[in-house]
């Protein structure tokens, strides 16, 4: 699979994730692809951290107004009915337990549900952003992440990299499956068809248990 296909089986299969009338918080990245495949019958709102409810989609080449961005600073529209605020109500809005789903990326998660997604020791960081909150506050957190990073391990059994948070995933998603995080572990419940069971195994730096029920993400 090309970087595209990539980024894409990753987004199809994450907008499966989100209901009709959800709040959601997509960090910046690839989770902002996922509402590109959004079903026509789901209709969620869009929450941008740095003080938007009612995020609508790109602007058009030559359309883009400096007033709207999104928290990775690219241009960005609002919805009608959308509305503007101040950082710190923004962030008020997530620890209040407002956001019902927020789909981030990583550098590394693991088998308890611990994420880092900030900062690699040595290297220059801009801050933690809102991660810290997001994970903190949103009811259910989703990763949304390719597999491996130039062939090394995204996913192992403990986190090396310092921590975003500590047991606050709930479910991967890759281009290679989907695993939910369970007490007993990191348990594979969905498969790309284009990989085996062994493949997934050996890109993941943890054990998997495999689901009885195993199924197709596609």
């Amino acid at each position: 699979m090309d970087k595209q296909q990539i980024r894409e089986t990753i987004a199809r299969r994450a907008a499966k994730e989100l209901q009709d009338g959800y709040v959601v918080n997509l960090g910046i990245g690839l989770p902002t692809l996922i509402p590109n495949y959004l079903a026509d019958d789901v209709h969620v709102t869009i929450h941008s951290e740095n003080g938007l409810l009612g995020m609508g989609a790109k602007p058009a080449p030559g359309e883009e107004d400096e007033e709207f961005t999104d928290a990775g600073g690219a241009y960005t529209t609002a919805n009608p009915g959308a509305a503007l605020f101040d950082s710190a109500t923004s962030f008020g809005y997530v620890r209040g337990g407002h956001v019902d789903v927020t789909i981030l990326g990583a550098l590394q998660t693991d088998s308890h549900g611990n994420l880092a997604n900030w900062c690699i020791p040595g290297k220059k960081t801009p801050g933690m952003g809102g991660a810290m909150d997001l994970l903190a506050g949103a009811r259910r957190v989703i990763l949304a992440m390719e597999h491996t990073a130039k062939g090394n391990h995204k996913i192992l059994e403990e986190c090396t990299l310092p921590l975003t948070a500590a047991g606050a995933v709930n479910l991967i998603i890759t281009e290679m499956g989907v695993m939910e995080v369970t007490p007993e572990g990191l348990r594979l419940t969905e498969i790309n068809p284009e990989f085996s069971v062994e493949d997934v195994k050996a890109a993941t730096g943890a054990p998997l248990i495999i689901a009885d029920d195993l199924k197709s993400m596609l």
